[in-house]
């Protein structure tokens, strides 16, 4: 069965998320769109306890709430508060930072503000998404630290590489996937290749020899040899524009990412730009995902992020 439809309008969000229950049930509804499941031993059988927000399982006798093992395993925030966040990420075009959702929303303190992204983020990568198709674009930049053109052999340092991958459609952009890696060698580069992109597909490259592997990897790989930044932005214009578009998008909305936490504000750009042409559709997406990944600990939210 199809997961329960989504709002059309602010307005009809407002009217039918307007409590405790009614998130709940949609909740439920979105995790098991085709009945109870419990987590424990898989039974398909059980109930509602009344009053507890709680589901029993007939066979193992399991309680288990909406939220368990999700992304909103054992929140202390409103729901409601939950669902105003989620629809304000997919949403609202240039995203939200932590300042801003704790302004939108009046909380008192900017930290759970700040927990509620880190952890909706996590919720946005899909544990069995599909490897990108037939022909891509795959190309590297420095994400961070001093401008670009600086001179010193320090400048690289205070920068995350960070690489991307470009599915071709015609002239315009398919899906992206984007990854911080430890360097520019081929183990790096060419390891990114094979988690994103399916065996087979064509992957069109600058000249660097970090992707000379590909073709032995079963890829049909399309080098350019390129010149400058103007002749790389026409040989690979599809991962330019994204990688220029994410530099306006972390510098204006976030005003800087550390490198610590990139990855999970990668995740996020990732998710919109696949969805940028169905915003409200992505926020049931968002819910969804959540029901798919585990709990979200301390050390994951404010360890180094390593989610591809």
């Amino acid at each position: 069965m199809p997961r329960p439809s989504f709002p059309r309008t602010l307005r009809e969000f407002q009217r039918r998320f307007a409590d405790e229950e009614a998130c709940r049930r949609y909740l439920a509804a979105s995790r098991w769109p085709d009945g109870f499941r419990c987590p424990r031993c898989g039974g398909a059988a059980g109930w509602e306890l009344a009053g507890r927000l709680l589901w029993r399982c007939q066979a193992c006798r399991h309680d288990t709430s909406v939220t368990a093992g999700t992304v909103l395993h054992r929140t202390r925030t409103p729901l409601t508060y939950w669902f105003w966040a989620a629809y304000l990420v997919t949403t609202h075009k240039p995203g939200l930072s932590a300042l801003q959702l704790q302004g939108q929303l009046g909380i008192a303190r900017y930290e759970t503000a700040w927990v509620m992204l880190q952890k909706l983020r996590r919720a946005m990568v899909r544990p069995d998404r599909e490897p990108l198709h037939e022909k891509v674009e795959v190309d590297e930049t420095y994400i961070g630290g001093p401008e670009a053109g600086l001179r010193g052999g320090r400048q690289l340092e205070e920068k995350a590489l960070v690489v991307a991958a470009v599915e071709i459609r015609g002239r315009a952009s398919g899906r992206v996937r984007l990854r911080v890696v430890a360097d520019a060698s081929a183990e790096s580069l060419c390891g990114f290749v094979k988690t994103t992109v399916e065996p087979g597909a064509m992957v069109v490259t600058d000249g660097w020899q970090g992707y000379a592997a590909l073709k032995r990897m079963g890829y049909r790989h399309r080098p350019h040899t390129q010149g400058g930044p103007e002749r790389a932005a026409k040989l690979l214009p599809r991962v330019h524009r994204v990688f220029g578009n994410l530099q306006t998008w972390l510098r204006g909305t976030h005003h800087g990412v550390g490198h610590k936490h990139l990855q999970a504000y990668l995740d996020e750009f990732v998710f919109r730009f696949n969805r940028r042409r169905t915003p409200m559709a992505a926020f049931q997406t968002l819910l969804g995902f959540g029901a798919l990944r585990g709990p979200t600990t301390y050390n994951q939210l404010y360890a180094v992020e390593s989610t591809g």
